[in-house]
């Protein structure tokens, strides 16, 4: 199990990214590494044409979900006796369900999936991130499934994820809430369905795009199996459900877990590609903690990285119906927050003692109908923290 979690063979590769964002260390086959990471993506160069637009007095008829309670780095110890996340999942749900009647097709959910352990100041590692995000997915499929019209598609990063979480998910209760999958799957259905009925399919750009060293990890996995043949490295594709039953062929949702995120790019190609070029944006697709940001912002420079750069304005495009982001600078901190189909909020977290107990105070500092860019967030929290001290 050890050896197949860490993936053996993986190939490390250090590439420059755009010269403002520094270095990215690690593109592998599979997000399953073993390093450690503390880097933490703050968005301080979105580009959004959106900026903000407004003050929490002309717009404070608009209704606002309040910052959920216990998220803040000085509240650690009353985190970890409530399920902070699993509220997230019942805020999601409402936002998603009032989306798909609003007719969206393309939405995220962003927050922090180690919020109940970890800060973004502390250290962690790419298997629990990858993990938390999973088991979130998992445990809001039997509500989701039930909202909405099935069939959901349950979307994995790659075969071996399908595979893991099966293994640590075997009710029948999460099972049939879903049909779990990888990008790789739902990619090459819609192909092999398009193929079928349009002889301009064909096009390579149509297909799944292969991540840079899945042969070579495809040859590892013969050789580590030896006689055997493949030793299972990259997944058992008996795990993964058939989308071709009647039941399943016509998916009323993709939900989709952190694809690209800790992994290869080629991951956010493909989405890009089973929901708008192939699937022709019939179907809604919510991607879960898939770091959007680093794809719309600029983080990956274009020249290096041409077929994701075709992606941007497509991730562009992607409503954010449950985004929860923090904000630390200058000596303030606080949360980008925003709930469809409420604006944004910005929200300056401030502790205070009260009988010998930490406490914290939110206080909005700015609200807007779009979304304000990482330098307004900090700016409004500055002007908040500065109120409160006159």
């Amino acid at each position: 199990m050890m050896s197949c979690r860490l993936y053996l063979g993986m190939i490390l590769s250090v590439v420059l990214i755009n010269p403002a964002h520094a270095w990215v260390n690690q593109l592998p086959i599979s997000r399953r590494g073993s390093w450690s990471s503390s880097y933490y993506y703050d968005s301080s160069s979105y580009s959004s044409s959106c900026s903000a637009t407004a003050t929490p007095t002309s717009l404070q008829a608009a209704r606002l979900s309040p910052l959920p309670p216990n998220i803040s780095p000085f509240e650690k110890s009353e985190a970890k006796s409530r399920d902070i996340t699993g509220d997230f999942r019942k805020t999601s749900l409402s936002a998603l369900q009032q989306a798909i009647r609003d007719g969206k097709k393309e939405m995220e959910i962003e927050f922090p999936p180690l919020l109940e352990s970890k800060s973004q100041f502390d250290d962690f590692d790419n298997v629990q991130e990858l993990n938390k995000n999973r088991d979130w997915c998992i445990e809001w499929l039997p509500t989701l499934s039930n909202a909405i019209s099935p069939p959901v598609w349950f979307v994995l990063p790659d075969t071996k994820e399908v595979e893991l979480a099966k293994e640590e998910w075997n009710g029948q209760r999460f099972r049939q809430a879903a049909s779990w999958t990888s990008i790789e799957a739902v990619t090459e259905h819609y192909s092999s369905s398009a193929s079928s009925t349009d002889d301009d399919s064909s096009n390579a750009d149509e297909n799944y795009s292969k991540p840079w060293g899945a042969t070579f990890a495809a040859g590892m996995s013969q050789l580590l199996g030896g006689g055997n043949g493949d030793s299972g490295l990259l997944g058992n594709k008996d795990s993964l459900d058939d989308l071709t039953t009647e039941t399943n062929s016509n998916p009323s949702l993709h939900l989709v877990c952190q694809p690209g995120n800790g992994g290869p790019v080629e991951d956010w190609i493909n989405v890009k590609k089973f929901h708008m070029d192939m699937a022709k944006s019939s179907t809604p697709t919510c991607i879960v903690n898939g770091a959007l940001d680093k794809v719309r912002d600029g983080y990956y420079n274009g020249f290096i990285f041409p077929a994701l750069a075709k992606t941007f304005d497509f991730y562009k495009s992607f409503e954010s119906i449950f985004y929860l982001k923090p904000v630390s600078d200058k000596g303030v901190y606080g949360w980008l927050y925003r709930v469809y189909p409420e604006p944004w909020q910005v929200v300056l977290q401030t502790p205070y003692d009260k009988g010998g107990r930490v406490m914290v105070q939110d206080s909005v500092a700015l609200v807007s109908d779009k979304r304000p860019t990482y330098t307004e967030a900090v700016q409004a929290l500055l002007q908040e923290a500065q109120k409160q001290k006159a």
